[in-house]
């Protein structure tokens, strides 16, 4: 049985919504806490997470992902190592998501690179950018490192603003 488990935390990009499943039935490999991220979203964001009936607030269980993105905010982290739940997005969707992964913190890659590692190049990049703008972990999954061919900030679910202070938080274009 799985229970949907939420939290808030605050950040420089505004409270940040933490949606998470606790299996109930034994052990797994979603840590001590026992929760798996499955959402990480902001206010005003395109397509975030919204808390629902039945969800249970519980910030306990968050507080391993709330060290981590502060630390990550502080710039004294440059990776997140936390457990994900599974099953979210298509199969063409997990595969850009996992190509996001790739790219190196302080780093940023083009849609079309990131449709090549998918071997989705051409008129693949339109589909590999609804992908991406579909990532429910924002932050945490790093599609903000993904820039437009000529350098400039495109798409970013949470809004152009918080993708620049992502990439300097980050030291990348911005």
């Amino acid at each position: 049985m799985t229970t949907t488990v939420y939290a808030r935390v605050e950040s420089p990009l505004g409270e940040l919504l933490l949606v998470g499943e606790v299996v109930a039935d034994g052990p797994d490999a979603a840590g001590a806490a026992g929760v798996r991220l499955r959402s990480l979203s902001m206010p005003g964001q395109k397509g975030g997470a919204v808390v629902q009936d039945g969800w249970r607030h519980d910030p306990e269980v968050f507080a391993e992902v709330a060290r981590q993105l502060e630390a990550y905010f502080a710039g004294r982290s440059t990776r997140f190592d936390v457990p994900l739940a599974e099953g979210a997005g298509t199969e063409f969707q997990r595969r850009v998501w996992a190509a996001l992964e790739s790219v190196p913190y302080g780093s940023t890659a083009s849609y079309g690179e990131i449709a090549a590692r998918v071997g989705a190049s051409g008129a693949g990049v339109r589909a590999v950018g609804t992908a991406i703008g579909r990532n429910p972990l924002l932050v945490v999954r790093p599609c903000h490192r993904v820039i437009g061919a000529d350098g400039a900030l495109r798409g970013y679910a949470g809004g152009l603003e918080r993708k620049k202070l992502l990439l300097g938080i980050e030291g990348g274009a911005g």
